[in-house]
């Protein structure tokens, strides 16, 4: 090549470089146009869908090295046969190591999930914490593969918004456009993780952002299809669960059946969400009574899950085989009550043991079980008018994962996905109505909007709710200096009477303040330590507050109906 020809190369090469470093900084400084959101929308959704594979691979792999089976779909079956104390010690040494990783890469030793990914949307721009959010995958998957009683959708939807917060950031993205991408990392994990993509989107949609804008659908919708490819390549087209050929419905004359079965449902999810609850404050108290290390706990957990796979090996891991069999019937009254109830207290351990997971594939598990147990003795009491009774374990599968989740729409949609019926909906449709009705009123909105509220975060209310806390006073005050601020005497006098509030507390603090002292201004203050009297940063206006909370209000609903 001669010299004239290298250099004109050499031109392009360069100006083709300079073209895609200021792309890059335009991007970054104005935000992705809509056709770079929407490519970045598919490359997330195929990292989420890797993401996603991976760490079901994962689990197989570990979990059929621990307990030397080539068929983790068959483990509790194969756990049978192997001796006592394996079973008893492969929990324990997997809540071990995980009692070590998330005391060492988390401040409280708690795992990160879905709900944590919800608080990262409302409050967070779209972004969740890095490094315990891959100690808490690490643990998650160490938990599954060692018998833990979970699921694995809790720490996908966690580890693909971890993808969705890095480019996020790298990206500069504002708090719409971050809240987008994490919708978009979820959709696609949830996708690649259970074979649903019209269910993975609306989960997205439903449960995590929770709007339906129009601006959001086209990438999530992107992303949900990307990754649903990466399980079909690894996988085929095919269904998590094969049901039964025997599927009909004697409509109208069965429907009050399933509205029955609806209410029931809802019953039992709202025990196993409180079951959860009432273990982790058990677990709590105990540990503070005994003065058990933080790092134990997970091992506890794990010894007393393996002292009852003992007996019952079904509680082992997802659970996906009595599933199985609770959807093609091969399982009796008896039998389908008591794994019921053994799955809620294996999961209640599982969760106050702080050793990760979800609660969503337990949540099939139970709901299967009390729609079988429920369709035995429906279809025994009147054999002429019912169909048959692995069609009410499809709902009551349905039925309790819409109520824990709080996601009727997407759960209904999940459960048809996973199975491939699609000629049962109407029976589906009623049972998680009535379940979702019933239990929303019993727990704030769905297992993930409670977690938050016993935290202290508002969500289940809705923004007006949650938008006070987003908001520090040192941000919102009038500093002392500015020349609109408020009387330095009147600050001071009002402080004297105990009257004030620290720069950096939230606006959900001050607001009652202001209800119960009907002033028109706070005084703001630092505490240096308890030997120094307050000292006076500036005032928090009650019309400015209000301002503040006006223009979060609007930017919400704007987002929402865009």
């Amino acid at each position: 090549m001669n010299e004239p020809s290298r250099t004109l190369i050499a031109r392009q090469m360069e100006q083709a470089t300079g073209a895609c470093r200021t792309a890059w900084q335009v991007m970054r400084d104005r935000g992705p146009s809509q056709v770079q959101f929407w490519f970045i929308a598919l490359l997330i959704g195929i990292a989420a869908g890797f993401a996603a594979l991976l760490f079901r691979r994962g689990i197989d792999a570990l979990q059929s090295f621990l307990y030397g089976t080539d068929d983790v779909h068959r483990l509790h079956s194969f756990a049978e046969t192997l001796p006592w104390y394996l079973v008893l010690l492969i929990p324990m040494v997997g809540g071990l190591v995980v009692g070590i990783i998330l005391n060492r890469y988390t401040d409280d030793g708690r795992v990160r999930s879905v709900a944590d990914v919800i608080e990262g949307a409302a409050m967070r721009d779209g972004r969740v914490e890095r490094k315990a959010g891959l100690a808490s995958a690490l643990s998650s998957l160490i938990t599954l593969s060692s018998g833990g009683s979970t699921g694995r959708e809790g720490p996908v939807v966690h580890l693909a918004g971890l993808i969705s917060t890095w480019v996020s950031n790298r990206i500069n993205a504002d708090g719409i456009t971050g809240r987008d991408l994490l919708g978009c990392a979820v959709a696609a994990a949830v996708s690649a993780s259970f074979n649903a993509p019209i269910a993975g989107a609306l989960f997205a949609l439903e449960v995590v952002l929770r709007h339906f804008a129009v601006h959001a659908f086209a990438p999530i919708v992107i992303a949900s299809v990307a990754g649903t490819v990466i399980n079909r390549l690894e996988f085929g087209d095919v269904t998590e669960f094969a049901l039964g050929s025997d599927g009909a419905l004697a409509f109208y004359v069965e429907l009050p059946a399933f509205l029955l079965l609806g209410l029931l449902c809802g019953v039992v999810s709202v025990l196993l969400m409180k079951s959860i609850f009432w273990a982790d404050d058990f677990g709590t108290h105990v540990q503070g009574r005994i003065g058990l290390p933080r790092i134990l706990r997970p091992a506890l957990s794990g010894l007393m899950l393996g002292g009852l796979a003992i007996f019952y090996p079904h509680i082992i891991g997802v659970g996906y085989e009595t599933t199985s069999a609770a959807l093609t019937g091969q399982l009796v009254l008896h039998e389908a009550i008591v794994f019921a109830v053994l799955k809620t207290v294996a999961v209640a351990i599982t969760m106050a043991g702080r050793m990760g997971g979800g609660v969503f594939s337990p949540s099939l598990m139970v709901g299967a079980l009390t729609g079988l147990a429920f369709g035995l003795v429906a279809t025994s009491i009147f054999p002429n008018v019912s169909g048959s009774e692995t069609l009410y374990a499809l709902a009551g599968m349905g039925a309790v994962a819409a109520a824990v989740l709080g996601a009727p729409i997407s759960t209904t949609l999940i459960v048809f996905e996973l199975t491939g019926d699609w000629q049962t909906g109407l029976a589906v449709m009623v049972a998680v109505s009535l379940s979702t009705a019933l239990s929303s009123r019993l727990v704030d909105r769905s297992f993930f909007l409670t977690q938050l509220e016993r935290r202290g975060v508002h969500l289940a209310a809705g923004p007006q709710a949650y938008l006070l806390a987003m908001f520090r006073v040192s941000n919102v005050m009038r500093p002392q200096d500015a020349a609109n601020c408020a009387p330095e005497g009147a600050c001071l006098e009002m402080i004297g009477e105990g009257h004030f509030i620290q720069g950096s507390a939230t606006l959900e603090a001050a607001m009652p303040l202001f209800e119960r002292l009907d002033c028109p201004f706070i005084p703001v203050v630092s505490l240096p330590d308890a030997d120094h009297p307050p000292v006076l940063e500036g005032a928090l206006f009650h019309v400015d507050a209000l301002k503040a909370y006006n223009r979060a209000l609007c930017d919400t609903a704007a987002e929402e109906h865009s």
